[in-house]
């Protein structure tokens, strides 16, 4: 039971390895640019729902950051397609199809959590008292892993890098800036506001925010909404990878 998922988390993390410093990099570099131009520039000495703005951004960069690293496993899945034809070796193993979707999706996970451990380190740096606790590894487990399958579903669907880059552009690059990241969903246009609330990052944001941030009410509807997203995106995976079979 579970062979298939271990083999393909493991594979995955050992290409990982081969990689961390880039990753660990890449992880690091963007949030420090995002905080200090926003953080230290933009909003210096601003007050966001009575607190400082810094306590408002860093739980935003911890989403985006994390998202961007789990979803970025659609590019190596695309690579591994195109190039090496891994995923129909995958299909031609003795192992399940959810299996092929869950090792994915833990690996994507796996790739989330190093934007979180740098973002922790940045809250001691700033001096920002963030709230690690199991309301806040709950959520970001399913946001990681609503983002990792949401990365497996690109990957499946897209026939070239530059379909790949398309999707980016339209999805992924406006619900970085449009969900709460850097500034509150309830100040932006109502039309914003609208096109906001189609976008997973935007449940997640809010979610995460309020369990990191002392003194908070968590909107346990949150969990529900994303749980129910981390379903929708499971079923496509596993119809996408059954008609690749085909």
């Amino acid at each position: 039971m579970l062979h298939g998922v271990r083999a393909i988390y493991l594979r995955e993390t050992l290409i990982l390895r081969h990689k961390l410093l880039k990753t660990l990099l890449a992880s690091a570099i963007s949030p420090a640019l995002f905080l200090l131009a926003f953080g230290y520039g933009v909003g210096r000495g601003v007050q966001v729902a009575g607190s400082d703005y810094l306590v408002f951004l860093l739980p935003g960069l911890l989403t985006m950051s994390s998202m961007n690293q789990a979803y970025g496993i659609a590019t190596e899945i695309n690579i591994s397609r195109f190039y090496f034809k891994v995923f129909e070796e995958y299909l031609l193993a003795p192992i399940q199809r959810w299996e092929i979707i869950v090792g994915e999706t833990c690996y994507g996970i796996t790739k989330g959590l190093i934007p979180v451990l740098i973002i922790g380190i940045y809250s001691l740096l700033t001096g920002v008292s963030l709230r690690f606790g199991p309301l806040f590894l709950l959520a970001l487990v399913l946001h990681l892993a609503t983002f990792a399958l949401l990365g497996f579903v690109a990957a499946m669907i897209v026939k070239s890098h530059a379909d790949q880059a398309t999707i980016n552009a339209f999805l992924i690059t406006p619900m970085m800036f449009l969900s709460g990241t850097f500034f509150p969903v309830e100040q932006m246009p109502l039309f914003i506001r609208a096109v906001a609330s189609i976008f997973p990052l935007t449940y997640s944001t809010a979610l995460i925010r309020a369990t990191l941030t002392p003194g908070a009410e968590v909107n346990f509807v949150l969990y529900g909404v994303l749980i129910g997203i981390l379903a929708v995106l499971f079923l496509i995976a596993r119809r996408i990878v059954a008609k690749v079979e085909i």
